[in-house]
């Protein structure tokens, strides 16, 4: 169903060629997509079936829903360079995807008439666009608009995408930012450096061997949240854990400041906030036991 006349993507990344193939359906020209490097934009755009745009002023132009997909510090100066090339009183509704700014940050296209949101796909993208427009669908959009109808207009987009609107306050935006890296990327991290100490223990496939173990974790706590805790700091296992902290010492001492650090965090949300020789050793200022 087209919605729009014609939509208008900034950016030639990953999510760029999300959004082209995702809002393709719904506008009633082919998706424009520009990109500072000609290269990667021509690329980009034969990729996902696009056109090339040649600059930023018949983006301005011609679309009337534009796309900001561009990495997070060079939103603002996107946003300032396509207001120099749009008419006043610009109908068009304009947002970005970066996740840790709100509408604000497309503050000289509002001023040049256009509604203005942002739209941020809680979802990690791989490079593989036709999956990824799949997965889009049910999938959550944090969207902050700069008005009643920008917001409006937002939901609009994620409902054509397939996905399911959250709204997200403008001052709000950084620490939701916050929350999905640390539960995202941190998690990568984790992972990362339990499989370099399983290897160290002489596990030949360390991925293998986790794998049921964190994904009921994952799954169990996404379902009741802190309750499904288990392991030696719910059962008070302190002696365990002090042995935890002398394997990683003699044979993984980078992970030792991050185990500590959860080990703590756990035992703050379990309540077990007082001073113990548990925590002592656990402090990352505290002797290894």
């Amino acid at each position: 169903m087209t919605i729009f006349r014609q939509v208008g993507i900034i950016g030639s990344g990953r999510v760029a060629q999300a959004l082209v193939l995702g809002l393709a359906p719904h506008s009633g020209a082919p998706v424009l997509l520009w990109g500072r490097s000609p290269d990667r934009a021509g690329a980009a755009a034969a990729r996902v079936r696009a056109i090339a745009a040649h600059g930023l002023a018949p983006v301005a132009k011609d679309c009337d829903l534009i796309a900001i997909a561009v990495s997070d510090d060079a939103v603002a100066t996107v946003a300032a360079e396509l207001a120099e090339a749009v008419s006043k009183n610009c109908a068009a509704f304009a947002f970005h995807v970066s996740g840790r700014s709100g509408a604000s940050l497309l503050g000289p296209l509002q001023t040049a008439g256009m509604l203005t949101g942002a739209i941020h796909p809680a979802m990690t993208f791989t490079g593989d666009p036709q999956a990824e427009v799949r997965r889009m669908t049910e999938a959550r959009f944090a969207v902050t608009g700069s008005s009643p109808a920008a917001e409006e207009r937002a939901r609009q987009v994620v409902a054509l995408l397939g996905g399911i609107a959250v709204h997200i306050s403008e001052g709000g935006r950084p620490l939701y930012h916050a929350a999905l890296c640390h539960a995202s990327n941190h998690l990568v991290t984790l992972l990362a450096g339990a499989s370099h100490a399983l290897r160290n223990a002489g596990v030949d496939d360390p991925a293998a061997l986790i794998a049921p173990l964190v994904r009921a974790a994952l799954e169990n706590s996404l379902d009741r949240g802190f309750a499904a805790l288990s392991g030696p700091l719910l059962r008070g296992d302190d002696h365990t854990i002090e042995g935890h902290l002398e394997a990683l010492a003699a044979a993984c001492p980078d992970l030792l400041p991050a185990y500590r650090a959860m080990a703590l965090a756990t035992l703050d949300e379990l309540g077990r906030k007082e001073r113990s020789a548990l925590r002592r050793a656990l402090d990352s200022g505290g002797a290894v036991p």
